[in-house]
């Protein structure tokens, strides 16, 4: 009988054991553990990151972290961390959100336009992904890289084509440059290394007029009629005289650091620069911003006229008039200085 008691209380504690054991493994793993409110939740696991970085993210996320930790402990987890961007979605599970952190990396939307120099595009990036803005400018800027695909340093922005693309969060700054090289030859398709050569000139050629066309005007509608000109201007081999060729070469000296051009004036057209499209004919070195895509078609796509002359229009803000000759020209461009002065512009 005493036996009999004993083994009875073997049983009990094994079965209470057992309970005890199959809660603690349902709690572990299959009882929601996330503690936030928003429908997901991100962490971003920086390259050869330990446990330890990644439950710090986590802590603030989670009901129980030491439950957590237990089972990514188990699933080995703790040993075998992934770089990436994860989501954690509320209402997950340890077992859910150690698999989602574990081999669901998820891809970013990654943006950028309008970016006036490498320096300034590498900063915008690094702000989407997790290459920083000097790694990004080292690989951008390498020289032997820029060589082997066809550039030098002062076309070297054109090959950075603006829009949104899709990448990694632990994307290296190698891996977005060469991934750029792609998208750039994705976008120069044969239909537009064809309109480029008719008008006889080279990918980064286009981009570089495209990117005075652009700062000329940011109106769709307006550009390839602006593009026209300029190409009229190429043609008979007369300058550019593109003023803002003019405030990117000032913008390159001490003594316009950090100051804004509001208008150009003659001292701005006696500057000793290559980018100074009225003292050089042709096109500058290089592009002196980042183009938008429809500044670069409008180039392509440029509108056939015998334009050569274009001033800011002060009635219709944002546009310009075009003339066929000088004199109707300088009767537009005084137009615009007055309206200039009258509104305290003299600078």
């Amino acid at each position: 009988m005493y036996i009999k008691k004993i083994l009875l209380a073997i049983v009990f504690i094994g079965l209470a054991a057992a309970a005890y054991f199959a809660y603690y493994v349902y709690t572990t793993m299959f009882v929601d553990n996330t503690n936030f409110n928003n429908d997901v939740a991100y962490i971003y696991v920086p390259t050869n990151a330990n446990y330890a970085q990644v439950r710090e993210q986590l802590m603030p996320l989670l009901k129980n972290i030491n439950r957590f930790d237990a089972l990514a402990s188990q699933k080995k987890y703790t040993t075998n961390v992934k770089a990436g961007r994860f989501a954690i979605k509320k209402g997950m599970n340890n077992n859910d959100i150690v698999n989602s952190i574990r081999s669901n990396n998820l891809p970013i939307k990654l943006s950028f336009n309008n970016q006036e120099s490498l320096n300034k595009l590498a900063g915008r990036i690094s702000e989407q992904i997790e290459a920083d803005s000097l790694s990004l400018l080292k690989a951008m800027q390498d020289t032997l890289f820029l060589k082997e695909n066809g550039f030098v340093p002062a076309t070297s922005l054109g090959m950075y084509v603006p829009n949104t693309y899709e990448f990694f969060w632990n994307t290296s700054a190698e891996q977005f440059r060469d991934r750029m090289l792609i998208e750039y030859e994705k976008f120069w398709t044969d239909a537009r290394k064809s309109k480029a050569e008719a008008i006889k000139l080279s990918p980064s050629e286009v981009v570089t007029l495209a990117s005075i066309v652009h700062e000329e005007s940011k109106a769709r509608d307006e550009q390839p009629r602006i593009a026209g000109v300029y190409l009229n201007r190429l043609r008979i081999g007369m300058p550019l005289q593109a003023d803002p060729t003019l405030k990117f070469a000032a913008y390159q000296l001490p003594q316009y650091q950090d100051t804004v051009i509001k208008r150009v004036l003659n001292i701005h057209k006696e500057i000793n620069s290559p980018y100074n499209t009225y003292k050089h004919a042709g096109l500058p070195p290089g592009p002196i911003a980042m183009p938008d895509i429809s500044a670069i078609d409008a180039v392509l796509n440029y509108e056939k006229h015998n334009y050569l002359y274009f001033a800011a229009d002060a009635q219709r803000l944002g546009y310009h008039k075009f003339a066929q000759t000088l004199s109707q020209h300088n009767v537009n461009a005084r137009e615009y200085q007055r309206y200039l002065s009258s509104q305290g512009i003299n600078k």
